[in-house]
């Protein structure tokens, strides 16, 4: 296993700083080693002090782990001080060839000062010629290279300027500036555009960490310069979308989204094949619509209709029972994802639908089963939407979910002309769907509906 010696001020929300840098190389398969240089006072709201800590005690945390453990790159972030920045960078002139990535950490978010003025001054003269990428965002490219930074342009002369007092590549980070993100990589020679999307990303704390830690980690398992950057770009896009709503303020980005997506796709089709197994046990011909049913379950975190699985030949009433043609498969139902999908954007906890027949009465049957039940009319669906393949459903799902209030497990429509009426049942997974939909089975068979 790879190591990232890791030199920063500690965060005690966690969300940035070395305790984000340790989750961050962590999660890529790389050793974190860790060097604390200062103690914050913050929560999500802000930085309230900043306790730097001794010379000494710097210099011997470095010593203790040079001395003992292989370095395969540095991150270094929050350095406070000219006195810890010099230290820092004689103690570094030592790892000739040993890639560092410096995240210049000029002042909190709410504009709190986390390195004096002279300190900003040697950490040009004495880090920055050490530095194999520098990760500077707009502001701090603007303060250091001395120029204004309004737009993408004057963000590349930035980065070209500060490429020139050192560092062997600058990636200059333009979420800060208007208009979608522009971010602009150079070693001097190349100047490199890479385009964002602009996301609503409200819990944005510890994006900077994020990214120049992954690029460590990248750099010390041996990915080139733009790869490895691509990779910490990728990581800290989804970091930032699915950022955690933790504390009053901002809060931390969520580094392990795209990890966990990819670990519960087993479960998933795990999930569903228990479900399944139910249902054929207990029998629901009598639900089965014309079109047929299905029942979908969302990894965590989707990103589309790939990370959500399905029946890929649906669920039928045939002569000998309930069949179900085909195991479950990713991508296998893009009607059961446009449900899924536009019912996690505001309730993320709902991960699994299923549709079933319509039946007249069932605003009057869900809350005798303390299901809540919603509705939609197909004829209200505005002309723009109707004309998208697909559109109905999520059009339809969506005006019926309300952020901040409680989903319903039962969502209807009475259809109209080429389209059949249905219910469709909704849940945190598959067997709580599976419960739902026998519950109205056996009520309406009680109500000698079926």
């Amino acid at each position: 296993m790879k190591t990232v010696l890791i030199i920063a001020g500690s965060d005690p929300g966690a969300g940035a700083g070395l305790q984000q840098d340790l989750k961050v190389t962590t999660l890529l398969g790389a050793y974190g080693l860790t060097v604390v240089t200062a103690l914050t006072v913050q929560n999500t709201q802000g930085v309230t002090a900043v306790h730097p800590v001794a010379p000494e005690v710097v210099a011997a945390q470095l010593e203790a782990v040079l001395n003992d453990f292989p370095v395969a790159a540095v991150k270094v972030g929050m350095l406070a001080t000219a006195e810890l920045v010099h230290l820092v960078a004689e103690q570094l002139k030592a790892l000739n060839g040993i890639p560092l990535v410096l995240d210049p950490v000029l002042a909190a978010g709410g504009g709190f000062p986390l390195l004096t003025a002279d300190g900003i001054a040697r950490l040009t003269a004495e880090l920055f010629p050490l530095t194999a990428l520098l990760t500077p965002n707009a502001p701090e490219a603007a303060r250091l290279a001395g120029i204004e930074v309004r737009t993408p342009e004057d963000l590349a002369e930035a980065a070209r300027r500060l490429q020139a007092m050192g560092p062997r590549w600058v990636l200059a980070k333009g979420g800060h500036l208007p208009g979608e993100p522009v971010d602009v990589l150079t070693d001097g020679n190349n100047v490199y555009h890479l385009p964002g999307v602009r996301l609503a990303a409200p819990n944005h704390h510890g994006s900077g960490c994020l990214l120049a830690s992954a690029a460590a980690a990248g750099l010390a398992q041996g990915a080139s310069m733009p790869e490895a950057v691509n990779r910490a770009r990728d990581l800290t896009a989804q970091a930032l979308k699915y950022g955690l709503p933790l504390g009053r303020g901002a809060g931390p980005v969520n580094p392990y989204a795209p990890f966990a997506r990819e670990l519960a796709r087993v479960e998933v089709l795990t999930a569903l094949q228990t479900a399944a197994a139910r249902l054929e046990k207990e029998g629901i011909e009598p639900l089965i619509p014309e079109v047929m049913s299905n029942l979908g379950y969302a990894t965590p975190y989707p990103e589309g209709p790939q990370d959500v699985a399905a029946f890929p030949g649906r669920i039928h009433s045939g002569p000998q029972g309930l069949l179900i043609p085909a195991p479950p498969a990713f991508d296998a139902s893009r009607h059961l994802s446009a449900v899924i999908l536009t019912a996690m954007a505001t309730h993320p906890e709902i991960r699994s639908a299923m549709n079933v027949k319509f039946f007249e009465g069932v605003d009057e049957l869900a809350p005798l089963l303390h299901l809540r039940v919603a509705s939609f009319e197909r004829g209200a669906e505005p002309t723009e939407v109707k004309a998208k393949e697909g559109g109905t459903l999520t059009w339809g799902v969506a005006s019926v979910l309300k952020p901040g209030q409680p989903p319903p497990d039962l969502i209807y429509d009475r259809g109209e002309f080429g389209k059949e009426p249905m219910i469709r049942i909704l849940g945190p997974n598959p067997m709580s769907v599976v419960e739902k939909v026998l519950a109205l089975k056996n009520a309406l068979l009680v109500a000698g509906r079926i």
